[in-house]
């Protein structure tokens, strides 16, 4: 490895052992992560988007710190796996969405079971994705309180165990309650967004810190959308977009009601929310992008650049753009440094990503060089080595090569629109070099390429044995 990247890993290493920096914060405030499905950084109002309203995400921006250059995986189950560990997905084995691909490797830990150990309460709302077999479920992974769908989308089977229930849509569906299924109604968003709220009401009536993890399954397809907001955008863009649109002002809508609920129960300041979405854009990126290259499943900009606004006002100064290099592994160092968690030295040991908090009242961080891998992954089984540089990007707070023969100057050209690889050879040798060092790290980690799954998907195993039916009914 070269000797910066043992200095900046150093660096990020020490950031999570140094004293957190919130002077006048409480020390252990609530903590708020919303991640809805499938939606790019131009699907906001606030972001110019020219058709979709989310005035709620918007006003909410403008109070929050804003991190400009917020890079995730350029799919969902990735980018999950991810945020909850602090490091590249493939090392905790997650290197698909589905065929066994997507199980977030049991020996990974969470920043769900740091919190829990550090007296939090802990409660997911919506999509899990990182394996439906009972020991890869989220109540195994720290948290205490579970209402989630199986797959990646509502409704959504494939081969392995990858499956939700049967029969299931985005209305009235069947969700999975603390182990046991529960038969909804209304919209899929709405109900995640009630149960959170019913469950955030109750902790903080309890006492004692608690840690809500909201992702909505929307705006990932099927494009399931209640009429009145499907109808919204009709005429002014395709039925498809239209649709996808008006899931994402239910969202916007659902957001505002969460930030209300915080406001009257007088708990606002000593909660942080953290608002973001799970890759690139999909339906909405051809109307309009933000001049960015690429969407979901892409390694350009458009596949894994995205909002990412932080609010907590007992100690985050808000108002403000931060411009450094920052992404999703980023998330649990940052909880770790600016709560002052309790975390074992295995956990730290597997953490790759960088203390945000610094930020949060500085408006000048030190913030040394680094480079981000973005790898699609996807490649069929036993294929892993033909894919090596295939969807693949190494980037740093300038360029960008992409696929091993693309260079890009984000700073001139932040569009990637023009490859300079011949004009520097230093840097494409520079990202070589880091790229093929995170390769060798990154192969003991791929533990779930070789597995194979059950006939049966667990999600549907357990329906039939609680409601009845199935194959043999």
């Amino acid at each position: 490895m070269p000797r910066r990247s043992r200095i900046v890993i150093a660096w990020a290493f020490a950031a999570l052992l140094a004293p957190a920096v919130r002077a006048e914060a409480p020390a252990r405030p609530n903590i708020v992560v919303v991640m809805p499905d499938d939606i790019g950084y131009g699907d906001f109002s606030c972001h110019g988007s020219p058709v979709v309203k989310t005035p709620r995400v918007d006003a909410f921006a403008r109070e929050a710190l804003r991190f400009t250059s917020f890079h995730v995986s350029p799919t969902c189950a990735p980018t999950r796996a991810a945020l909850l560990t602090g490091r590249h997905e493939f090392k905790s084995g997650v290197t698909h969405t589905i065929d066994e691909r997507e199980r977030l490797a049991l020996s990974a830990f969470t920043f769900a079971q740091a919190l829990k150990a550090n007296g939090y309460a802990t409660g997911i709302f919506g999509k899990w994705h990182l394996g439906d077999q009972a020991e890869y479920q989220p109540e195994r992974r720290g948290f205490d309180e579970t209402f989630v769908h199986g797959a990646g989308g509502i409704g959504q089977t494939y081969p392995g165990s990858c499956g939700d229930a049967p029969g299931n849509t985005y209305f009235d569906p069947a969700i999975r309650h603390n182990g046991t299924f529960e038969k909804t109604k209304g919209y899929c968003t709405d109900v995640f967004f009630d149960r959170a709220l019913a469950w955030m009401d109750g902790r903080r009536k309890a006492g004692g810190p608690f840690f809500a993890y909201i992702t909505p399954n929307a705006a990932h397809t099927p494009l399931q959308c209640p009429d009145d907001y499907a109808k919204r955008h009709a005429g002014e863009v395709p039925e498809d977009v239209a649709k996808f649109y008006g899931m994402i002002e239910n969202i916007d809508e659902d957001f505002g009601r969460l930030l209300d609920a915080l406001k009257s129960w007088g708990i606002e300041d000593d909660t942080l929310v953290v608002f973001l979405t799970d890759n690139g854009g999909t339906l909405g990126v051809k109307t309009f992008n933000a001049g960015m290259r690429g969407q979901k499943v892409t390694p350009y900009e458009g596949g894994t650049r995205v909002p990412s606004f932080w609010r907590w006002p007992a100690a985050i100064r808000g108002d403000r753009d931060v411009s450094a290099l920052a992404a999703h592994v980023d998330v649990f160092p940052t909880l770790i440094d600016a709560l002052g968690l309790r975390v074992d030295a295995p956990a730290r040991e597997q953490v790759e990503g960088r203390s945000l908090a610094p930020f949060f009242r500085a408006d000048s961080v030190e913030w040394p060089r680094r480079t981000l891998v973005t790898h699609v992954g996807r490649w069929p089984r036993g294929k892993r080595d033909e894919f090596k540089f295939k969807g693949v990007s190494i980037r740093d707070d300038r360029f960008a090569l992409v696929n091993d023969s693309e260079l890009y100057d984000l700073q001139a050209d932040p569009g990637q629109a023009t490859n300079v690889i011949d004009a520097h050879p230093d840097v494409v040798a520079r990202l070589r070099a880091e790229y093929e060092a995170w390769w060798k790290a990154m192969l003991p980690g791929l533990v779930n390429e070789d597995a194979v799954g059950p006939k049966v998907n667990p999600y549907k195993e357990w329906y039939w044995r609680q409601f009845g039916g199935g194959p043999d009914a």
